[in-house]
């Protein structure tokens, strides 16, 4: 199958990683990734903060970007999740009825990557090997949005040498929310630490996730603990193997 890389901004400019597992992971699998290059911000934070008209370009230009492929992924539940579910609201707001129909189709195209794997590819076993007790927090986007339920789960059981451990409390958002955790910083700061503290609770040594923008939140409150607890993307476990 040949699929396109929706790379998001924060893995492109901060967390890499997360995008080079992708493309790694799924050319294991047998299939061909290519790299839009014409690709930028989908808008998801424009949008967010209630800057639609300064998001129609760059929902216009995600569509143009990603419609002639019949299959889009990316690392991330929350872009996946604007994609899906604002982008057509965007264009139909201003107006733009082709838009609004162009970008439907592209958003019933695109997938998070543990939706991806089980509905699409059917996969659940994707020959990853990671021997690390790890425990798993469902991001608020990838849960609420999205609803891809117990796809991730499913994915890491399969993975030989890990030891999931279940997260208490794993619902509770971290704290992150984009903008959120700038604008009421508090507040966000008491969440993490609750996540934190479950977090440690498992006594697993690394918490993984579908979102970098939630890693990257939990990872630095742990990191300023010095708990010696790791945050690692789910993309970056799944393409593990005893090779690598």
């Amino acid at each position: 199958m040949r699929i396109a890389l929706f790379v998001t901004c924060l893995a492109d400019t901060m967390f890499p990683a997360a995008a080079k597992a992708t493309v790694r992971l799924l050319e294991r699998l047998g299939h061909e990734v290519v790299f839009p290059t014409g690709q930028t911000c989908c808008g998801q934070m424009h949008i967010n903060t209630g800057y639609q008209a300064d998001a129609l370009p760059l929902v216009r230009r995600h569509v143009r970007t990603f419609d002639p492929y019949d299959v889009v992924v990316a690392p991330s539940g929350s872009c996946v999740g604007s994609v899906r579910h604002q982008h057509a609201m965007v264009a139909a707001a201003a107006g733009d009825r082709s838009l609004a129909a162009r970008a439907e189709s592209v958003a019933g195209r695109t997938y998070e990557l543990s939706e991806l794997l089980v509905d699409v590819l059917e996969v659940e076993d994707v020959g990853a090997y990671y021997p690390h007790r790890v425990t798993y927090h469902p991001t608020c986007h990838s849960l609420r949005v999205l609803r891809v339920g117990d796809k991730p789960l499913r994915l890491l059981r399969r993975v030989r040498g890990l030891d999931l451990v279940e997260l208490p409390a794993a619902e509770q958002c971290c704290g992150f929310g984009g903008t959120f955790a700038v604008k009421n910083a508090d507040t966000s700061t008491a969440m993490l630490a609750d996540k934190m503290r479950h977090v440690l609770a498992t006594g697993a040594d690394v918490c993984t996730a579908g979102d970098a923008s939630c890693l990257m939140h939990i990872g630095g409150g742990l990191a300023r603990l010095r708990a010696g607890v790791r945050t690692v993307h789910l993309a970056e476990i799944l393409a593990s193997t005893e090779a690598s």
